[in-house]
């Protein structure tokens, strides 16, 4: 890595940004020129993006109007998502059409999943015709827990072709995999980001029809609908503020019971699906948890291990809430792994795009 930075809150209230041509700039300024990480912008081999969302359209693809026309086909479902990415997309084409954009999609890791596993049991002819079936997100962070989890139980990553993993990333937006031999085989996401976990303002796992009947009761639409699900519901919705687990636990501290409804509704989701996966995987034989919930909150972590001795995952108390970075949780002797994963998300994509332009 030669360098790295971050541009938040582009285009709204309290960012330095107006807009991704104006971001883009910034950053490139950053690092072109002398004494930075690239003299120019001809050093760049390729750009690469961790898109998340053009429904069958996936794996790694260099980004075209036939991409892009995907990802806008499939901006209902990521509402939060794909328009950023799609707005990135272009100015970047804009400003650098003789560099090479390659996007990853989120959904890669899950392509190998069975047919029974994205199959909802709707009418067949919404998955043929619109692509309506279960993909998968958050692709790059449980393959990178993947690889550093292999990596570290069994030292190689061409072994262990029959280990059982669940991948926990849990943040803002939060979801589950399992995973064999560094397969992803079931995922706690729909067809869209909205879906399985409840996330910090995204709704997860939801009768349509209690949508459909609030609808009727107070005629509302469906692009209101869908606005209140993906930005007014998920633990925001419950706790009635802040959707933030660190916002959530301090006030659950001072004695708020919406707050500690909501914490107790989100552990109880990744439990749901850390069972389901359990079963289906047959065992476990490691469990990891990433992302900035996974990684600095050991009190979700206490409360999803909670009471599965049984199973093999036992914590080891001191190092759970000692832990920084890095690192193993579980007890010694405990028959599963449990470790802590920072996300490396940049890095799997980096790699992706490195694999797909032959360097």
């Amino acid at each position: 890595m030669l360098a790295q930075g971050r541009i938040e809150r582009i285009g709204q209230a309290g960012g330095v940004c107006p807009n991704y041509e104006a971001a883009l700039a910034t950053c490139m300024d950053s690092i072109t020129g002398e004494g930075k990480a690239l003299a120019s912008v001809s050093e760049l081999a390729g750009i690469g993006f961790k898109a998340v969302h053009a429904g069958p359209l996936s794996g790694t693809r260099l980004i075209d109007d036939e991409v892009l026309a995907a990802m806008e086909e499939f901006s209902f479902l990521a509402p939060a998502h794909n328009p950023p990415y799609i707005a990135a997309m272009r100015a970047f084409r804009h400003a650098m059409p003789e560099v090479p954009l390659v996007a990853l999609f989120e959904t890669a890791f899950f392509d190998a999943l069975d047919e029974a596993t994205v199959t909802y049991a709707v009418p067949y002819r919404w998955k043929e015709s619109h692509g309506v079936r279960r993909y998968g997100f958050h692709g790059a962070s449980h393959r990178a827990a993947s690889e550093r989890a292999r990596q570290l139980c069994i030292g190689d990553l061409s072994n262990g072709s029959n280990l059982r993993h669940i991948s926990c990333h849990l943040g803002g937006s939060s979801s589950l995999a399992a995973v064999r031999g560094g397969v992803a085989v079931d995922t706690s996401f729909g067809i869209s980001p909205q879906s399985g976990l409840p996330q910090n303002n995204r709704v997860g796992d939801f009768d349509v029809f209690a949508a459909l009947y609030v609808m009727e009761k107070h005629g509302l639409t469906v692009a209101g609908m869908a606005r209140t699900l993906a930005s007014e519901a998920g633990l925001a919705g419950i706790a009635g503020g802040s959707g933030d687990v660190r916002d959530l636990s301090e006030a659950a501290a001072r004695g708020d019971a919406r707050a500690r409804l909501a914490l107790d509704v989100f552990v109880r989701s990744v439990r749901h699906y850390l069972g389901a996966f359990l079963v289906h995987l047959g065992g476990l034989d490691v469990l990891t948890f990433s992302g900035g919930i996974g990684e600095n909150s050991a009190e979700v972590r206490t409360a999803v291990c909670a009471g599965l001795a049984a199973f093999g995952i036992e914590l080891d108390a001191e190092r759970n809430a000692g832990l920084r970075g890095e690192g193993r949780i579980s007890r010694d002797g405990a028959a599963v792994a449990v470790l802590v994963l920072p996300a490396d998300e940049e890095t799997v994509v980096a790699r992706a795009v490195a694999a797909f332009l032959g360097l």
